[in-house]
């Protein structure tokens, strides 16, 4: 019932270099997202504008179908791709992604009937950390585009959205790091730290 994406299609301008193929303890940022998340679904693939770089990790590789059109095109793309009604949508440079407040996700967004399940916290919405009705979200999603509209959330008035608190994620994730991304070298290693503290 669930697809789970994996969205790898960032330019990584600030690292300098392919966040997904960035090594984390031992493996790449992918592989350890991948494994953190896979379970959920019923299917797993990568959203990318470079499928020749991802051939090894015994996945299924999916084409941006709108090139330049940013994060929203990707939310697009991974949308279109999925084989099954809800989509589990994720990005490929958060290290501590958080399998336990997904299925959560999962749960409520049957539960309650609604379109998009997603965390909102002090930071605003995480909408790479989330759960889409796929044929309700699709049709929102291409006409913001068409609109010329870039931001990942801007067709979220034209669905119903539900919302995870940042106090009812709180027991899945004590520290707080679950939508933790790694930009910047120094993020990369700092994230590294605390993954070694918390094993």
């Amino acid at each position: 019932m669930y697809s789970v994406a994996i969205q790898a299609g960032g330019a990584s301008s600030r690292m300098g270099q392919d966040k997904a193929l960035l090594p984390f303890l031992g493996e790449t940022l992918l592989a350890r997202v991948m494994k953190r998340i896979s379970s959920l679904g019923d299917e797993v693939f990568v959203t990318t504008n470079h499928p020749e770089r991802f051939t090894d990790f015994g996945v299924s590789l999916v084409r941006d179908e709108l090139p330049g059109k940013g994060a929203l095109g990707g939310l697009y793309t991974a949308l279109r791709a999925a084989r099954y009604p809800l989509v589990i949508v994720v990005a490929c440079d958060m290290p501590f992604v958080n399998a336990e407040i997904l299925a959560e996700a999962c749960d409520r967004i049957l539960a309650n009937e609604v379109d998009v399940l997603v965390p909102f916290t002090n930071e605003g919405y995480e909408p790479f950390h989330a759960v889409y009705r796929r044929d309700t979200c699709l049709p929102a999603v291409y006409a913001a585009l068409q609109a010329g509209e870039r931001r990942l959330i801007s067709w979220f008035p034209q669905v119903e959205v539900l919302t995870l608190s940042g106090d009812e994620m709180l027991r899945y994730d004590p520290h707080q790091l679950a939508f933790w991304n790694v930009n910047t070298p120094d993020d990369l290693h700092r994230a590294e730290e605390l993954a070694v503290e918390l094993a």
